[in-house]
């Protein structure tokens, strides 16, 4: 987490705004450009993602059918299982120079779901995503909107091993490690989905477009068992670019404004739904 500025204190949010680039005149604020701040109905299992004016639908990134049955096997898997299976992985290439694979880490029950990359070279000597320059970002992004890692927060990637050169992981590599990150999202069951990334958006959306293009856009993925919404998406910019391209980090604020502001409305729709009464069949 951000160490305090002095022992015992915790850092004001003009201290965490400027931590992660942003004058203090900028304030936490419903965005007026949020588009379907309600979440998205999905009517079709079939259909990854959708855009939440309902119109044009995005189709899921693909998840090859090995004759193993490996997805399918995966997809049956607890939280035990499910680590042991990623520690031993050996479907792609980046096992070959990887110390140790990388799950995730923090609330495995958590309203938050981000998802980066994959492991840089500190996260493969560590086992934990997000602990290098990258990380101390994604943490300040977190405690300006009231977030702390591990606490309603769950942190992964889209790909378990480093891969060499911390290069971008390759389409046949997210899709190697796409039953696990499917996997996570069916256990956690979020409310909200953040992709850090383009290499997470794709392994989300697929290769449906820029960043840019994705940013600001709504997305849902599929509803989990009992309810009747879709699991908000937002796509914003990972924090090792925005480490390189610091006026970026206005946007990437904006982005973190607007999914506050979608969680509020993911929270407010499921408390309506537990509050109306069951309908008996007649």
């Amino acid at each position: 987490m951000i160490a305090s500025n002095r022992p015992g204190r915790r850092l004001t949010r003009v201290q965490l705004l400027r931590e992660i680039g942003l004058s203090p005149h900028w304030q936490l604020r419903e965005s007026a450009t949020a588009v379907g701040a309600k979440p998205v109905v999905t009517a079709r299992p079939e259909v990854a993602l959708s855009h939440s004016g309902g119109v044009d639908e995005v189709a899921p990134a693909h998840t090859p059918v090995l004759a193993d049955g490996r997805a399918e096997e995966i997809a049956g898997m607890g939280w035990e299982q499910l680590r042991e299976s990623v520690a031993t992985c050996r479907a792609c290439a980046l096992c070959q120079e990887r110390r140790q694979a990388v799950l995730g880490v923090g609330d495995v029950t958590a309203d938050w779901l981000f998802i980066g990359e994959g492991p840089g070279a500190e996260e493969d000597a560590r086992g934990e995503p997000f602990v290098g320059p990258a990380g101390k970002l994604l943490d300040a992004m977190l405690a300006a909107i009231d977030l702390q890692r591990g606490k309603d927060v769950y942190i992964a990637n889209a790909v378990k091993c480093r891969p060499p050169g911390n290069r971008t992981p390759e389409p046949a590599e997210i899709a190697s490690c796409a039953p696990y990150l499917k996997r996570q999202i069916a256990l956690i069951q979020p409310r909200l989905i953040v992709l850090l990334g383009r290499a997470a958006a794709h392994a989300l959306l697929g290769d449906v477009g820029s960043l840019a293009s994705l940013r600001g856009q709504s997305f849902a993925y599929p509803a989990p068992a009992g309810s009747a919404y879709g699991i908000p998406v937002v796509v914003t910019y990972h924090p090792a670019y925005l480490l390189r391209t610091l006026p970026d980090k206005a946007k990437a604020w904006e982005d973190l404004c607007r999914a506050r502001t979608l969680m509020r409305a993911a929270k407010t729709a499921a408390a309506e739904s537990a509050s109306q009464p069951a309908t008996r069949p007649t």
